[in-house]
């Protein structure tokens, strides 16, 4: 019998442990634990509860060994950016502040000061951002110096938690990108600009790809679980997970990795890192085999997730779907404008912006579902023709995939707006492309592209657009 694997995949809202392995040449999967997650207000502060979260990796555990179904190795992923210090004694300090929160106001000011910003992205290809670590770092270098005095070691949210289930830290590649703080020519750390940026190098680790060994549980962990097994370094920024999990039988592909954020852009094996690419807000995340995400994030599905819980969940998603298509209100908005990241209320902020716009203001729930709908085709057909026009490319389809791949009211304004085929699936793409790291460490799969098979011949494929059928 083909072994079990283990993917620990953490987002912001909720978390889940899926198992996953080899049968008949496919990949089976089976969920087996599901838990909740979210920042929580701490001091005037968004904050991540991490002694929660590991509790509830344990738990997870627990429930495989409750099932009789022992994974031979695990890998976490979660959300990029957000990080901790810790102490010489391996103690988290102060709080593990989360990327919406109001800190980092003012640091892109307090960098560029330092470094301007057209140097920043030619040093490392990251688009800019407000939650970026590298101004979550000066937040703290600023408001809480001592922080740095006392900080022996960073680590990224599932980097911790790796080591709080082995004891060894590992700093990974793919979310290490993400923090502004590497070099896009070396893979590692720009030493030289952690220096000008004041950044102690004592705190940042070697930088170690998909793939590598952490370690065997702790033995306390062990005898809290009740099993010992290894735990592998995946691919542990989701998006990285779920662009490996693309079912793309070619190089050139377009792709949406859609959840609370939607990331769209292409796979390339070597950066853009242009002033037209700057220009366009376009990134250069590290990805598997040190491949680079050229994307730009978008707003996502935050907008119509915050909408229907402002609606006290009276709507499910497909409700709020077919509402939309009733309506016809013509306003449209910046998904991208950085009133809708954190609002008080994002009714009255999506509200207001077509107040100031002069559009007409959606007041009744499809309405608003209608204006998100469209306004998130609209940004992603926009997105399409920047790409090709950065990479001087033509692609004929766009694979969407994540949770929002679901969403086919979308997927069809999608197809629409950016007259492509678009190809949804799979919804489990970050867990997969999780799994997938472990079966190509284990030699289970050869190369990547035999993996993106292996995920072609496994799930199910839906086709919207100018070509019908299959893919």
């Amino acid at each position: 019998m083909e072994p079990y694997y283990l993917a620990v995949d953490i987002g912001a809202s909720s978390g889940r442990h899926i198992l996953g392995r080899m049968v008949n040449g496919r990949l089976e999967l089976e969920e087996v634990y599901r838990f909740s997650n979210g920042m929580q207000w701490v001091d005037g502060h968004l904050c991540w509860d991490l002694n929660r979260l590991f509790s509830e990796v344990l738990e997870g555990l627990r429930r495989c060994v409750a099932l009789g179904k022992h994974p031979v190795s695990m890998g976490i992923d979660t959300w990029a950016v957000d990080g901790v210090l810790l102490d010489e004694n391996g103690e988290v300090l102060g709080h593990t502040y989360g990327y919406r929160d109001h800190r980092t106001e003012g640091m892109e000011q307090q960098v560029s000061n330092i470094l301007p910003l057209s140097e920043l992205y030619r040093r490392t290809g990251i688009q800019k951002q407000p939650f970026n670590t590298i101004y979550q770092l000066m937040a703290t270098k600023c408001q809480e110096p001592e922080l740095f005095e006392r900080a022996s070691s960073f680590l990224l949210i599932p980097d911790y938690l790796n080591y709080c289930l082995t004891g060894v830290k590992k700093t990974e590649y793919t979310n290490a990108t993400t923090t502004q703080l590497v070099s896009i020519k070396t893979g590692d750390w720009d030493w030289e600009l952690l220096d000008k940026l004041g950044y102690p190098r004592r705190l940042f680790g070697t930088i170690t790809m998909p793939g590598t060994s952490v370690g065997c549980l702790k033995r306390e962990v062990e005898e809290t679980v009740g099993f010992s097994l290894e735990v592998v370094q995946t691919a542990t920024h989701d998006t990285a997970s779920a662009v490996l999990a693309v079912p793309a039988l070619t190089d050139d592909f377009l792709y949406i990795s859609s959840g609370t954020w939607s990331l769209m852009g292409t796979e390339r094996k070597q950066p853009l890192a242009t002033p037209e690419s700057e220009a366009a807000n376009f990134t250069n995340e590290g990805g598997y085999e040190k491949r680079f995400r050229f994307l730009k994030n978008i707003m996502g599905l935050w907008m119509i997730q915050s909408v229907r819980h402002e609606l006290d969940d009276r709507y499910s998603f497909a409700e709020l779907c077919a509402m939309a298509k009733d309506c016809a209100i013509p306003s449209r908005v910046d998904v991208n404008d950085a009133r809708f990241l954190a609002p008080e209320r994002m009714i009255d902020a999506i509200r207001g912006v077509c107040r100031e716009s002069g559009q007409p203001i959606p007041e009744t729930p499809g309405e608003l579902a209608h204006v998100i709908y469209h306004s998130l085709a609209e940004s992603y057909a926009q997105t399409v023709r920047e790409i090709e026009q950065l990479t001087q490319k033509r692609y004929e389809a766009i694979h969407i995939v994540g949770g929002g791949s679901n969403a086919a009211y979308l997927n069809e304004l999608t197809a629409k707006a950016a007259q492509k085929t678009v190809y949804s699936g799979p919804a489990e793409a970050t867990a997969i492309g999780n799994l997938l790291v472990q079966l190509l460490k284990d030699q289970k799969l050869t190369d990547v592209m035999a993996a993106r098979r292996f995920v072609f011949d496994s799930f199910a494929i839906k086709t919207y657009g100018p070509i019908e059928g299959g893919m």
